[in-house]
């Protein structure tokens, strides 16, 4: 398994764009099941997980044309759904999180799917009722073999309906839609999930001829079609990315600026940096961070300590607590890094207290962090990517740490992150991937 050795203490100076959103992707690749007729994507992150996804729905015999890494043709006119019932699916679609998306654009277009529970990052308990009690309402049924860990979900003569959503789920309310743009009838969902991700495939199912309303909101009205076309669709940078940028250039005191973030698509994320006491600059659609000394982190007005947390959308995202906590280490002040949505996401922490980070881990849920306000640096160590945005987070810690750390499992890391390596080095890090 590859490792990357990173040699912190660079300062970075540059310019560097972030690529395509790949919780988006994920949505809208699974989407081109939903018409006969072709689908041209751009800014397609050249990521592992959605590459897998788009060799799976080549295996299920959708068509795809690549115009370049970033640019590709779908066209799903031929799909087996006898493949779906073979190992090799079985295999393929388990090891992915984003394939429990394929279920809905197949049960509305053919009223069958099958899938395996899918794997992906073990941050703590995924279940899949929302996407299951979701397909019931419009009146399908669904078949769960335990000993296989294999789904078939049935939809023949499904209509549209009513439903209150248990929980805002991204994946699950994607699906949900998807299954209900061909379903006759009208489809309510409330407590539907609406981030920019979500409206961006939202979007696209209009411009394909779905008529769909209240994008944006936590209540989406869904009007069945009979049919929908082919589109071209653009998919917008990744927030988790350009988070991810903003914290490693103030936590290495570097100058960096990222280009064509979709500012206002970025919601709260900005401001939390901001609670931070990182200072930065819009201008016009980039991010510029100046390199500053220090940052000091806000408390409350009543000068209690300041608690950053993730909540469903316009919260602030959980894929980005892990980045808060890691650049907190070395902020003036402390803060409670408070992850709501995912019990196993903080147990990274441990390899930055072997760094010398002063971190407390009060459960599975909260940390608490007392900033090194850069008066001594983290040590380096090895240690190893738990998953995407842990990994991240470690690599953002390496490159600020004295010394050469390693870090082991980076294929967690090239699931979401392109060239993460090559791009860094591009501003100054010095970072060797070795297998």
């Amino acid at each position: 398994m590859a490792i990357f050795e990173i040699t912190g203490g660079k300062r970075l100076h540059g310019e560097i764009t972030p690529q395509g959103a790949k919780n988006e992707a994920l949505q809208i690749i699974c989407a081109v099941l939903l018409t006969a007729d072709e689908v041209t994507i751009r800014n397609i992150p050249d990521i592992r997980d959605v590459n897998k996804l788009i060799e799976l729905l080549q295996c299920m015999g959708v068509e795809v044309t690549r115009h370049s890494p970033s640019v590709c043709t779908f066209r799903a006119s031929n799909v087996d759904i006898k493949y779906l019932t073979t190992s090799d699916f079985k295999a393929k679609a388990a090891a992915l999180r984003g394939s429990i998306m394929i279920v809905g654009p197949l049960l509305a277009r053919y009223g069958v799917s099958y899938i395996p529970r899918p794997g992906g990052d073990k941050i703590g308990r995924r279940r899949l009722d929302t996407h299951f009690v979701g397909f019931q309402n419009l009146g399908a049924t669904f078949h769960y073999d335990p000993k296989e860990n294999f789904f078939e979900v049935k939809g023949k003569n499904m209509k549209g309906a009513y439903m209150l959503l248990d929980e805002a789920s991204v994946t699950g309310t994607a699906n949900i839609i998807m299954a209900a743009v061909l379903t006759p009838g009208k489809t309510t969902i409330f407590n539907a999930a609406c981030e920019p991700y979500l409206q961006q495939l939202c979007k696209m199912l209009t411009s394909m001829g779905a008529k769909i309303s209240g994008i944006g909101s936590n209540l989406v009205t869904i009007e069945g079609v009979e049919s929908l076309t082919g589109c071209e669709h653009t998919i917008l940078p990744d927030m988790i990315e350009v988070g991810s940028f903003i914290g490693m250039a103030a936590m290495t005191q570097s100058d960096v600026t990222i280009k064509n973030v979709s500012y206002d698509d970025l919601g709260i994320i900005p401001a939390s940096f901001r609670r931070l006491g990182i200072q930065f600059n819009r201008v016009n659609d980039d991010i510029h961070v100046p390199a500053q000394d220090g940052y000091e982190i806000e408390t409350f007005i009543d000068g209690s300590i300041m608690t950053i947390a993730d909540a469903p959308w316009p919260g602030l995202t959980p894929d980005l607590l892990s980045v808060f906590l890691v650049v907190a280490t070395q902020a003036k002040g402390a803060v409670l890094i408070h992850q709501k949505m995912f019990e196993s996401r903080l147990f990274f922490v441990d390899k930055l207290i072997d760094m010398g980070a002063q971190i407390i881990l009060c459960d599975p849920h909260r940390a608490t962090v007392i900033g090194h306000n850069h008066q001594m640096r983290l040590r380096a160590t090895s240690m190893v990517s738990p998953d995407i945005r842990a990994g991240v987070a470690l690599l953002i810690a390496a490159l600020s740490a004295e010394g050469t750390s390693v870090i082991h499992n980076i294929e967690q890391i090239d699931r979401g992150y392109q060239d993460i390596d090559k791009r860094l080095n591009a501003l100054g890090a010095q970072i060797v991937r070795k297998p």
